[in-house]
């Protein structure tokens, strides 16, 4: 299968074989073989050999170009949210709305550049802010967001002027292959945008070549072997962009109804596979508690997963794999073994098939909660006695990418907000909601201070400061310097 596009050629690959399987039936989606180390080589050659004409082409052109990206998604919109549900199990619902964001993100990106990356001129003409892109620039995607979140670097990354090597996740073959045939089809030259397929190998094999930049979106343990491997190497830039552990934080209010919808959607869409999804929910201890509780173990036993292509539509479909599934199953078990109370387990609901029931789990007695992002449906409950010990409990993480309040006290909101360790901290909105036109991304264990999103035009460009003159003069004499 000619699975790889290298100079804009598209090539078999030369490694290890490998497939992509739908969750729900293991029906095989993709077959192919992953890129070689001599692959990825070429690719870089390649990409090296386009930079400098894509860079030097005017913005305006390499922005016409990223609208006919754009032209194309939305002609294969229903396509490429078909391959997405299949891939991953995301119903189709919520697999169309990350077209449509991949779609926006166009529009989104050239206002972000022009803002953050774009020319500026001092008031006498003397000082000028420009921005030049780095070279070749590597993109390694995550499976939850196969179409958005490596759009979210790729699409900039191509406004700087930078050539791109995207490595996919492995999970995901179908959806990045799709995607980057529109990216060919809306005439980009060649070697200026490549794609790698393959597991782990590739993308050591890609962070290891002569590359400018890497951006990464996954799991932390994958974003701490890539910091490590960067080691000694400053003049590459890494931008990280990882999970947590994130807490959402409860009080008492009087819309306790809104309150359980705002955790459902936290904990849950996406089947918890979101890097945003709440993983933690601080509830304070007595009656309202109680209460809450009560209704959310009942709330979340009516959401109805299934399918990607199921009618009526489902909440949520699956998780990525059989593997995955296991994975929470057994963290599941593992905290009910440390002290945790099941509200309502989480289950494996068809055999052969990585579908998930929602799961809640006390583990307010646990000595020590593990300090885990267990990503995918299962949700964490601790009791607290007061705000001050609700937000040691919330900070009480090495990650840091999102912390949420529900609480009618504006007061409060303000407290939690300078107090949180988080690069998104939400006020009665879900933990997973997000706003394109703010920067994305978290601290600690979540990543490494290049927040994305609004900002990416930041990682994909370094500035250039310049004092200027059209007419040569010699400048103000120094004491000690001839005339």
């Amino acid at each position: 299968m000619n699975t790889h596009l290298i100079d804009g050629q598209w090539c078999d690959g030369e490694g290890d074989a490998f497939e992509s399987l739908n969750p729900f039936n293991q029906q095989v989606l993709w077959l192919g073989r992953s890129a070689s180390a001599a692959q990825v080589d070429e690719a870089v050659r390649a990409a090296r050999a386009a930079f400098a004409g894509w860079a030097l082409r005017p913005l305006v052109e390499r922005i016409v170009v990223v609208e006919r990206f754009a032209e194309c998604l939305c002609e294969q919109a229903e396509v490429l949210a078909k391959a997405i549900g299949e891939e991953i199990g995301k119903p189709l619902w919520e697999a169309r709305t990350e077209v449509t964001s991949m779609i926006n993100k166009v529009a989104i990106s050239v206002r972000s550049q022009a803002e953050r990356a774009g020319e500026q001129h001092g008031a006498d003409g003397s000082t000028r802010l420009s921005h030049r892109p780095h070279g070749v620039v590597a993109v390694l995607g995550p499976y939850n967001f196969p179409g958005h979140l490596p759009n979210g670097h790729i699409v900039p990354a191509l406004l700087a002027g930078n050539s791109v090597l995207f490595k996919p996740s492995e999970l995901t073959p179908r959806v990045a292959e799709i995607t980057v045939r529109c990216w060919q089809q809306a005439g980009l030259p060649s070697g200026v945008l490549s794609l790698l397929q393959g597991g782990r190998r590739t993308g050591e094999a890609l962070a290891a070549a002569e590359i400018d930049g890497l951006f990464f979106t996954g799991s932390s343990a994958t974003g701490a072997a890539l910091h490590r491997q960067f080691a000694g190497h400053p003049e590459r830039l890494l931008a990280l962009e990882m999970g947590g552990n994130n807490p959402l934080l409860v009080e008492p209010v009087e819309n306790r109804a809104a309150a359980v919808q705002i955790i459902l959607q936290s904990a849950f869409i996406s089947a918890g596979q979101r890097c945003t999804c709440a993983r933690r929910l601080l509830v304070p201890h007595g009656h309202w508690g109680d209460e809450l509780l009560r209704e959310l173990v009942q709330a979340a036993s009516a959401l109805r997963p299934g399918a990607f292509d199921d009618q009526p539509e489902p909440f949520m479909g699956t998780v990525i794999s059989l593997h995955a599934a296991r994975q929470l199953r057994e963290a599941q078990q593992y905290l009910i073994e440390l002290g945790g109370k099941p509200l309502l387990p989480l289950t494996q609901l068809r055999h052969g098939a990585a579908l998930l029931s929602p799961g809640i789990i006390d583990v307010t007695a646990l000595e020590s909660v593990p300090d885990e992002e267990y990503f995918g449906p299962l949700l964490q409950v601790q009791r607290y006695q007061g705000f001050e010990q609700a937000i040691k409990l919330a900070n009480a993480t090495r990650f840091g990418l999102a912390a949420g309040l529900i609480s009618d006290s504006s007061e409060r909101f303000a407290r939690f907000h300078a107090l949180s360790r988080a690069g998104i901290v939400n006020w009665n909105k879900p933990l997973t909601g997000a706003s394109s036109g703010a920067p994305f991304g978290g601290i600690g264990a979540s990543g490494n201070h290049r927040p994305s999103a609004w900002y990416a035009a930041d990682y994909c460009a370094y500035p250039v400061a310049t004092l200027q003159a059209e007419t040569l003069s010699a400048p103000p004499a120094v004491p000690g310097l001839p005339g």
